[in-house]
């Protein structure tokens, strides 16, 4: 039975990801500028040997450090999430069959129902509780800290700090920056107060736990 509900969510994890690489993608088709966190990764290539690909990794690799700092957990999400999401988002990008938008009033609508997706994606694979991917976990860690603002303000302030932080460095910064930087809090706090969801209030079990959890159910069934 654990087993199986083990199963079961690891399946809500890599359907939340496939909904949110969905709404990333919409982000990408929009074509009206980059998010906050690419704009700070071709900001670092701009200064460092690195490309944008490693700039990227590297950042996830720091970005993995803060969370374990703010004692945030690493579980089968988080995994699963690193493994999956990149390689979603290129599935979608491969598969859509329509030229990429020219048009910066049809980018907008299309950039914020991307948000829409991501969030909902977001919440399906939380609810699994087996941790967050990199990001998300900061999130939730930095919420953590000031319950008392609402996590899409929380979300709005990462991003124009992270905004900031890419700017500083020289990248790109487009309307679809400005309007993503605000829109995906905004539009997360809209859908998860729409569905009495709070990310802080989930308590995650790390790898160490579901392993437990795993050796327990083969025990109950020995």
């Amino acid at each position: 039975m654990l087993r199986k509900r083990i199963v079961t969510e690891w399946l809500r994890i890599v359907l939340g990801l496939l909904i949110f690489a969905f709404g990333v993608h919409l982000t990408i088709f929009a074509n009206i500028g980059l998010a906050p966190w690419d704009c700070l990764g071709m900001g670092i290539a701009k200064h460092t040997p690195l490309n944008y690909g490693l700039s990227m990794t590297l950042m996830a690799v720091i970005i993995l450090i803060i969370d374990l700092l703010l004692k945030e957990r690493i579980g089968f999400g988080t995994v699963i999430d690193a493994l999956l999401t990149g390689n979603f988002v290129q599935l979608f990008n491969d598969l859509d069959p329509l030229p990429l938008n020219t048009s910066l009033w049809l980018g907008i609508p299309i950039m914020l129902a991307g948000f829409v997706f991501m969030a909902l994606g977001m919440r399906i694979y939380m609810l699994a509780a087996q941790c967050c991917g990199p990001r998300d976990s900061l999130l939730v860690g930095l919420g953590k800290r000031v319950p008392k603002l609402p996590i899409g303000l929380v979300e709005i302030l990462l991003w124009a700090i992270v905004l900031l932080a890419g700017w500083l460095l020289g990248g790109p910064v487009g309307i679809g920056t400005l309007i993503s930087t605000v829109g995906s809090g905004f539009i997360m706090q809209l859908v998860y107060n729409l569905q009495h969801f709070e990310p802080r209030a989930v308590h995650h079990r790390d790898i160490a736990q579901i392993v437990r959890e795993l050796i327990r159910g083969d025990r109950i069934r020995a």
